[in-house]
């Protein structure tokens, strides 16, 4: 286990250094991705600054953008490891590239997980947790070195649980054979786990808390910050739901996996 976590650490600083032999590009990559990150922000406040607009429900703007901003830590996480699930369906099983992957003495999903990253998304963290720090400031939150242990638990959780969705996704395509998969539609959903689940009808709520748990990325571990909203300990259940995610996700790449045809064959 700990030698699949170091070199997992290696791929990432070789990724990184290649990536620094064109720096000004590289950080060109980042900057267009934090000014991207920050218009999301800009939009969510000027519809909040509108007349007769300045809260979500019973959220305050100010708790609105803390959420959000929350969930940058998560999402950016996901989205640094995840550019080879998207095109997992195309890449691995269409062009047989999943063929390389099974003749390394090491787990294929690390592999798969840990071929490429995408460091763009260094920009999104940095105007996630800017904009967690400034609605923090904004409302009076005094974070102790347990909440900074919660953000970064919390945070980590958020990330495998985005991660197992999108690895049970992609195991799909071991059974059927599509270029572009299911994942597009799912990602358009991530977006709802900005928000607080609570503004959306009992519906959807059911779904981002307990099918597709997108509401344990930032909303429910953010109330362990608002105790007052009258949520109770749902905050608890993150790391919970984050190991039955990467359980059933390991599942179900595991049983795709055995189900793989070769290209050759």
């Amino acid at each position: 286990m700990l030698n699949s976590i170091t070199i997992s650490f290696l791929y990432l600083r070789q990724f990184f250094l290649a990536r620094l032999q064109y720096k000004w590009d590289f950080l060109a990559s980042i900057f267009s991705s934090a000014v991207s990150a920050l218009m999301g922000i800009v939009f969510l406040v000027t519809l909040l600054n509108g007349s007769g607009a300045d809260s979500l429900d019973t959220w305050s703007k100010s708790e609105v953008l803390f959420i959000y901003g929350y969930a940058g830590f998560a999402t950016a996480i996901f989205s640094i490891l995840a550019p080879n699930l998207y095109q997992f369906g195309d890449r691995y099983i269409i062009q047989g590239q999943f063929d390389r992957v099974l003749l390394r003495p090491l787990s294929t999903l690390q592999q798969v997980l840990t071929e490429t990253f995408n460091l763009d998304a260094i920009g999104n963290l940095c105007v996630g947790l800017g904009t967690l720090l400034i609605a923090k400031h904004q409302l009076g939150i005094s974070f102790s070195f347990f909440d900074y242990l919660w953000l970064i638990l919390s945070g980590i959780s958020g990330a495998v649980i985005l991660l197992s969705v999108f690895v049970i996704l992609a195991s799909l395509s071991f059974h059927f054979e599509d270029r572009l998969g299911i994942a597009p539609p799912f990602h358009n959903l991530i977006a709802f786990g900005r928000y607080p689940v609570t503004i959306f009808n009992k519906g959807i709520q059911f779904v981002l808390s307990w099918i597709i748990p997108f509401s344990f990325i930032a909303f429910y571990p953010a109330t362990y910050f608002f105790r007052d909203k009258n949520l109770g300990m749902m905050f608890l259940y993150t790391p919970v739901v984050a190991v039955v995610c990467a359980s059933v996700a390991l599942w179900f790449w595991s049983f795709g996996s055995k189900a793989y045809s070769s290209t050759g064959n």
